[in-house]
């Protein structure tokens, strides 16, 4: 990943501000009631597969969308995306637009597959 080095630096200095949540108390929130989980991944990574009851907002549409979908800024969000970059940058923005309860999964989707966790198409 030598030519994603300014991405990485970008995800790393976000997590410096934000707050991950594992994949397990991810799914024990969403399972609970307690907390939404917001896939951001492109739509066809959501098509192939996705958590269930997770609601899609794509990284590049997010900011636009989240105040109609989670007006609460109160809420419990969990930011997601393939490998926990995106969605660190996510959380990280949602957090700047007053979102208070704001998590990223650390390890993506990835994580969660990895932890035999439920997944749909």
């Amino acid at each position: 990943m030598a030519g994603h080095s300014g991405f990485e630096k970008l995800v790393a200095g976000a997590k410096k501000k934000i707050t991950e949540i594992s994949p397990t108390e991810a799914a024990a929130k969403s399972k609970s009631g307690e907390a939404v989980i917001i896939d951001v991944r492109e739509k066809d990574e959501w098509d192939e597969e996705h958590i269930p009851d997770a609601t899609h907002m794509s990284r590049g549409t997010i900011e636009l969308d989240i105040e109609e979908k989670v007006p609460d800024s109160d809420a419990m969000i969990i930011c997601h995306c393939g490998g926990g970059g995106r969605s660190a940058l996510a959380a990280e923005n949602l957090q700047k637009m007053g979102y208070k309860n704001v998590r990223s999964m650390a390890g993506g989707f990835k994580a969660w597959r990895a932890a035999g966790l439920p997944t749909t198409k």
